[in-house]
């Protein structure tokens, strides 16, 4: 996976800008969670990221970024959270080990 680190809140008008013509994921990570940690590691090992832009953060680090997340796209925080960015809104979210790259991939192919 090409992760695209996300470090500034400025980066999210970017992201949101880009989802009108590619979807974009965003993970959400804390180094310090071992479910975060095999959920970055399922996602990895996944094959089609070449559908998606692929946004990284860590959110201990970058803690006013997720707070951003929250707000710009209207979902309740949680770690780890996955965020399928589309026309500038959250079309899906999911955390924890509900995290799988093949129902991520069915929302964008719709199958």
């Amino acid at each position: 996976m090409n992760w695209i680190p996300l470090t500034d809140q400025s980066q999210l008008d970017r992201i949101a800008e880009a989802s009108t013509s590619r979807h974009q994921l965003i993970f959400k990570h804390s180094t310090r969670c071992s479910i975060s940690v095999m959920a970055k590691n399922r996602l990895d090992r996944s094959s089609g990221h070449e559908l998606i832009d692929c946004h990284y953060l860590d959110l201990l680090q970058y803690r006013s970024v997720s707070n951003a997340i929250t707000e710009r796209f209207a979902v309740h925080h949680e770690s780890p959270q996955v965020l399928l960015i589309h026309n500038g809104e959250c079309i899906y979210d999911e955390s924890h080990n509900a995290i799988d790259w093949n129902e991520i991939e069915s929302m964008l192919t719709g199958k």
